[in-house]
């Protein structure tokens, strides 16, 4: 049952890192701190949801013992989070090397937490695709969810200055419209590499063959659905109507939950990081 827990967790650690790295996009001087500051709280409390039930399944499994693989794993997302509360508090103030340097440690922990989450669940050894594959499928998938999280949020923010410019909103959503593409691509190629490969090709046939719903409701409903909210996203920003748009981030957030909680369960079936 904690590999049940443990997997679902992962959904706020993407988010986290994710979230934290979307935030360089809009742009830091062209928008009031406010956004960032009330982002940046939100996207710390996902980093601390993961990091507070990694520790807490790793001591109920193993209670007495200090260090293990998940406990390690709950250390490392301790450390993000806090580097990630430094930049947040940064924020409040005018110590811009301080901020600089806490944000670019919070995404290099981020990136190696994500990534040592990644390599628990990879059954082959170092030296094989399954290497590259996880950690880039659990990147991509991290990337997307704090792409939407945050156009959603600029959305929103649009409420409070008027006249801000459009520029920062447009950004937003190509970086989110380009996580999706990449998203994609990257499942379908990782889907192809772990089928040649002589570990996960029978995990591969096993998703086809016993969980072929699954997987379409994973595609279908996630990064397939995204596409033609993000489409019409665009059509809306085209004329320009920022509410409408936001109001559409709320679908997009939606399909990309639904598709990446679709995911973890695939994950926690197959062991396949899809």
């Amino acid at each position: 049952m904690t590999d049940f827990a443990h997997t679902f967790l992962l959904l706020f650690g993407q988010l986290a890192f994710g979230g934290v790295f979307a935030l360089s996009v809009p742009g830091f001087h062209e928008i009031e701190r406010g956004f960032f500051k009330s982002t940046a709280c939100v996207y710390l409390g996902c980093g601390l949801i993961i990091c507070v039930g990694k520790l807490s399944l790793a001591y109920s499994a193993l209670p007495g013992t200090l260090w293990n693989m998940r406990s390690f794993e709950g250390g490392l997302w301790l450390l993000f989070c806090v580097l990630c509360g430094l930049y947040t508090y940064t924020l409040w103030g005018e110590r811009f090397v301080l901020r600089a340097r806490a944000y670019l440690f919070t995404l290099l922990f981020g990136l190696i937490a994500l990534s040592f989450s990644a390599s628990v669940y990879r059954t082959a050894p170092f030296f094989s695709v399954e290497t590259l594959v996880y950690p880039l499928s659990f990147l991509t998938s991290a990337l997307m969810l704090g792409a939407v999280a945050t156009g959603m949020s600029l959305g929103h923010w649009y409420l409070i200055e008027l006249d801000l410019s459009l520029d920062p909103f447009k950004r937003i959503f190509r970086f989110y419209a380009g996580t999706i593409v990449v998203h994609l691509a990257t499942l379908t190629l990782s889907l192809g590499l772990l089928l040649l490969s002589s570990h996960a090709a029978t995990s591969v046939r096993e998703l086809w063959t016993d969980h072929q719903t699954l997987l379409w409701m994973r595609l279908g409903l996630g990064p397939l659905a995204s596409l033609g909210v993000a489409y019409m996203i665009w059509r809306t920003l085209q004329i320009p109507q920022t509410m409408a748009a936001t109001g559409l981030f709320y679908v997009a957030i939606l399909t990309a939950i639904v598709g990446e909680f679709l995911g973890r369960f695939v994950l926690f079936r197959t062991t396949l990081p899809l």
